[in-house]
């Protein structure tokens, strides 16, 4: 895709993208849906924004810990924002009977679901995303962001996408930039029924997609083969990484379907002080989350790598072991248990 990219770079740029109404024929085309449920936009931050503008008339129901802007959108407009709390000792699982009986009782008037969440991976079943949103059809809006959807390995055809589209108050967001690793593009859309598809494509600029988008769009079917390939590889890298990980004694790694992992570091240990380490001295580039409700800088995402890149995160993380362990101060106890010796006969074939 890189390749057909760079080839038509010049007519790419030079002339204006097609209307809204061609690129989502041709998606709704790739995706099976009905092009009048779909709405594309830039990024799916734009349709957050919209959604709240639009939909969002009171107050809104968010678990939290969970991507930033679900809280952030709808308080910066004066809403009142329903933080239902998913613990630590959990494994910030959502109980989804105790998340409805929090929205009944705060009278929370719309309600939002990550699948999978964002920043521990957690991913509900599919019956139970749907059996959430027939729970909730007298709410004014039901939300169901999916934009991570594409990594779930646990069941075949986990999006609700077909389903929300035949009810009334349900809207999917999805994004393309997160499934191929193409942020710069900022592509993202939703699904829901006509009604609720107008009322938000209306709100839309009408030229808020680019020609780089709409490239990439008409390039998705003929590429599909070698996309579901890259989700198995990454299925893979998820799981290798995720053991390697886990080796790290006092490491807390969570179980995640999303292309990240979240991994809790041992007390007496600085989240900020590893991410500002690893990227001086490795290069390396991780997520500290302290600036996300419900978590301290002890919690940080890691993107799933390949091996290769692996094994510079854990040289890395050895480094950072050694480091503070020449300190003084530091106890010596929190790093000798994240900091396992090498093990020669492990591969990662």
């Amino acid at each position: 895709m890189f390749t057909l990219l760079a080839d038509n770079l010049r007519s790419i740029l030079k002339f204006y993208p097609s209307d809204a109404a061609t690129i989502t024929e041709k998606l709704a085309s790739t995706l099976r849906l009905n092009p009048a449920t779909i709405a594309m936009s830039n990024g799916s931050t734009e349709l957050i924004t919209w959604i709240d503008h639009l939909l969002i008339k009171s107050s809104v129901a968010v678990p939290v810990p969970t991507f930033g802007r679900w809280t952030d959108q709808p308080l910066e407009t004066g809403k009142r924002v329903d933080m239902y709390l998913l613990r630590e000792g959990n494994n910030f699982d959502l109980g989804l009977d105790e998340y409805i009986a929090f929205i009944r009782a705060k009278g929370s008037r719309v309600a939002v679901l990550c699948n999978p969440n964002n920043p521990d991976g957690g991913y509900l079943p599919k019956r139970e995303v749907i059996r959430f949103m027939d729970e909730l059809a007298d709410l004014d809006l039901v939300i169901i962001d999916e934009s991570f959807i594409d990594f779930v390995e646990l069941e075949r055809n986990p999006s609700v996408s077909l389903e929300a589209s035949i009810r009334p108050n349900v809207v999917v967001l999805k994004s393309l930039g997160k499934n191929f690793g193409l942020h710069g593009i900022r592509f993202g859309y939703q699904v829901a029924n006509p009604a609720l598809t107008r009322k938000i494509a209306g709100a839309l600029p009408k030229w808020n997609l680019n020609s780089i988008a709409e490239t990439i769009v008409f390039m998705l079917a003929d590429h599909r083969t070698e996309y579901e390939e890259s989700l198995k590889l990454l299925a893979r890298d998820r799981f290798v990484m995720a053991a390697e990980l886990s080796r790290f004694h006092e490491l807390t790694v969570y179980p995640s379907q999303a292309n990240f992992l979240l991994v809790k570091l041992p007390g007496g240990v600085d989240g900020v002080e590893l991410r500002d380490y690893l990227l001086s001295e490795h290069h390396l580039l991780i997520r500290d989350c302290g600036n996300k409700i419900g978590m301290t800088s002890q919690f940080l995402r890691f993107g799933v790598r390949p091996a290769e890149e692996v094994t510079r995160l854990v040289e890395g993380l050895r480094g950072f072991a050694r480091s503070i362990n020449d300190e003084p101060d530091m106890t010596t106890r929190a790093m000798e248990l994240i900091m396992p010796e090498p093990d020669p006969a492990r591969t990662y074939a």
